[in-house]
């Protein structure tokens, strides 16, 4: 393929994204007026609300980590829990996940509600759960989601969050945030215009 082909390939995608609608769910209402002290109670709102309106599979997310060069990688995964705050997802060690985490840290989490217009985006730190509690991680999981997993190649990791941020977008383009960030032994939330 030649680069004019190649430019003449891509011409119709471009014209088709200018032309495409974004935000086009139902925002639910949302009390600014009586956010919760801390954020775990209103991710667990936003989800069983997330659930009862039928958004499929609400507990997927982005995961985003980075490797030893900084270069960044993403993928989609379910999330496990929420542990004492600290907010859980599992794979195996060998995976690309795996190599980046033991390479650097830290990871950030996206979900993504369209039909609400509403996302939910965490970062922080990441540690390991325990032998014992991988291990139980991987016994949950169905016989045949087992198979080729070799042994001690499970880890159920947990973020501990620095930042936790909800995002309500709007069709005038006035989204809504807010941002919890830990403050001691809690934490404090702001509400922010939308700079991303």
């Amino acid at each position: 393929m030649t680069p004019d082909e190649n430019v003449r390939d891509i011409l119709p995608l471009n014209e088709w994204l200018r032309g495409r609608h974004a935000l086009t769910g139902d925002a639910p209402e949302w009390d600014l007026d009586a956010l919760p002290p801390e954020p775990t109670s209103l991710f667990t709102e936003w989800m069983l609300r997330a659930d009862a309106d039928r958004v499929p599979e609400p507990h997927t997310a982005t995961l985003a980590t980075v490797d030893a060069n900084g270069v960044p990688d993403a993928r989609t995964l379910i999330l496990k829990g929420i542990d004492d705050g600290r907010w859980a997802f599992a794979s195996t060690r060998s995976s690309r996940k795996g190599s980046q985490l033991a390479q650097v840290s830290a990871a950030a989490l996206n979900f993504w509600w369209q039909p609400q217009v509403r996302a939910v985006r965490v970062r922080g730190r990441v540690e390991e759960a325990t032998t014992e509690e991988s291990a139980a991680d991987l016994a949950a999981r169905s016989p045949a989601a087992q198979q080729g997993i070799e042994p001690g190649d499970w880890v159920r990791w947990r973020i501990v969050p620095s930042r936790i941020e909800f995002w309500q977008g709007s069709r005038d383009r006035r989204h809504t945030r807010v941002v919890y960030v830990p403050d001691g032994e809690g934490w404090a939330y702001s509400i922010l215009g939308d700079a991303g």
